[in-house]
């Protein structure tokens, strides 16, 4: 088996290896992958942090020894960029933007010089809604993971991600994570609330604020009231999304 790693800002994940495909995700820089098959123009992907799978253009990724990715995969000096964009600056000299959530990381294969902000280790679940906030009126992005653009699942995984605690990458796999709580009054800032459609599937999901207040993704990064009933849209006037469950996860 080969392993990568990936060298740009972002890199598109999809359903298919053709480009007029879905994307289900984004690999961030940093962000680690196994391969599992490759062809001429693509390779097929695991990611590390949460292993999900999907097709990547070659030409966008660089390849690591095993044992490169295991040290990085294994180590707690990785810390994550807390600035909206950042740079690095490679062994050549040439600066690289990064964005907010990128993973900055020692490595012989990827050396890179990082003078940004960045968080190190799992940090306090007050801090959730701290990061949150940084992605606020980010526009809504069907696999998106970057403050260019992001979904639901993939905004709560990033927030998490950031302060040092892994997440599945849809609001259902989310969902079977954590502790289940029985009423929107015992929710803590930074609980996770999912909601379902109209046929009983999970997909949608917000972290709970103060005061019955909720940060999601509904076309952009937005806050909106929270309760029992699911989540009331101020400038719509009424309710977008039925509430399911509220877990507790950190």
């Amino acid at each position: 088996m080969q392993y990568g790693i990936c060298p740009l800002s972002v890199i598109p994940v999809r359903n298919a290896p053709e480009l007029a495909a879905e994307m289900t995700s984004q690999l961030l820089f940093g962000e680690l992958f196994k391969i599992l098959e490759s062809r001429k123009s693509w390779s097929k992907i695991r990611m590390a942090h949460d292993k999900l799978e999907g097709w990547i253009l070659n030409g966008q990724m660089d390849f690591i020894p095993k044992e490169e990715y295991e040290e990085i995969h294994n180590s707690k000096d990785n810390s994550h960029c807390t600035d909206l964009i950042s740079y690095v600056e490679g062994s050549t000299g040439v600066l690289v933007p990064i964005l907010l959530g990128s993973s900055i990381i020692k490595s012989k294969c990827l050396p890179t010089k990082f003078e940004g902000s960045s968080i190190k280790s799992k940090q306090d679940k007050g801090n959730l809604i701290k990061i949150a906030s940084l992605y606020l009126n980010s526009p809504e992005l069907r696999g998106g993971r970057s403050p260019f653009g992001i979904d639901a699942a993939g905004f709560t995984q990033m927030v998490h991600k950031i302060n040092g605690y892994n997440l599945q990458r849809t609001a259902e796999r989310q969902a079977a994570q954590g502790i289940a709580l029985s009423f929107v009054e015992e929710s803590e800032p930074g609980d996770l609330a999912f909601f379902d459609n109209a046929l009983g599937a999970i997909d949608h999901v917000g972290i709970i604020m103060e005061n019955n207040y909720i940060i999601h993704v509904n076309g952009r990064v937005r806050i909106d009231r929270l309760d029992h009933t699911g989540i009331f849209n101020n400038d719509l006037r009424n309710y977008t999304h039925q509430l399911r469950v509220i877990k507790k996860i950190v």
